[in-house]
């Protein structure tokens, strides 16, 4: 997947929030995506019609912002390209709620990305943030994961210290990343955008969803031996992000893969 994101180099259509916007659409170029960060509601259906991918995320919402999401998101899904959500902050105000389940029903996702906090707040099963961050999830995470799976059609991705990805009956943990990750703004963002791009190349959302986190974890793990701190980390990660092999890849990824139910 790594060789044909940079092979084909896909167009990523991503409503990112403006904290992070500029991260994420260098992330994209480093591993060899074409980012595009349309959002206002004049444009974005042609942009997404134009885009092999779209990528939503919630981090600095706003009305005009979640109208242009749900144009976009109808456009991509009449065009049969994946439609990726982050919804970041969830938990945070009664907007932010309303607005992802407004997302969560009204479209058809091919992956939900979050942190355990977002994804409890999101299945109704309990989660506290602060700010944006993580402080505490549901009691039973994969049940919610799972719940959010079936009910959405999507492929449920938990960021944390160990990522949890579950679809159908499958559940996967990523291994991969260093602590230095969460103290750097915009990670879950970026993550979010690569699946995107990932998912562009790969009919498989959940091979692409493992495939990306891996991918950014492993990145994160190099960047780590490197840096000094958050600042260094972030320039060091987007060198990795450009250089990282196919075949560091594959030596370095570390994931457990179960079948749900027995």
């Amino acid at each position: 997947m790594l060789s044909t994101v940079r092979q084909k180099q896909p167009v990523v259509h991503a409503i990112s929030n403006w904290v992070t916007a500029s991260d994420v659409a260098n992330a994209l170029h480093a591993v060899g995506a074409r980012p595009i960060m349309a959002f206002t509601p004049e444009e974005v259906e042609e942009i997404a019609s134009a885009a092999d991918v779209l990528v939503l995320n919630l981090g600095t919402p706003s009305p005009l912002g979640i109208e242009s999401m749900l144009r976009a998101g109808h456009q991509a899904m009449a065009l049969g390209r994946p439609v990726i959500f982050d919804p970041v902050g969830v938990g945070a105000s009664q907007f932010r709620m309303n607005s992802s389940k407004r997302i969560v029903s009204e479209l058809h996702l091919t992956v939900i990305k979050g942190n355990r906090a977002e994804i409890g707040c999101l299945t109704g099963r309990g989660g506290k943030l602060a700010g944006i961050d993580a402080v505490r999830g549901p009691e039973d995470l994969l049940t919610a994961a799972e719940d959010l799976s079936k009910t959405s059609g999507a492929v449920v991705a938990v960021s944390g210290p160990q990522d949890l990805i579950v679809f159908s009956r499958q559940k996967v943990i990523v291994e991969n990343g260093h602590p230095m990750m969460a103290r750097v703004t915009g990670l879950g963002c970026i993550l979010t955008a690569l699946i995107g791009a990932f998912a562009a190349v790969e009919d498989d959302p959940m091979v692409a969803t493992v495939g990306a986190t891996a991918f950014l974890g492993l990145a994160g793990e190099q960047a780590a031996l490197q840096a000094k701190g958050p600042g260094t980390f972030k320039t060091t990660l987007l060198d990795i992000l450009f250089t990282l092999t196919p075949e560091e890849m594959g030596q370095g990824i570390k994931l457990r893969e179960e079948t749900l139910g027995g």
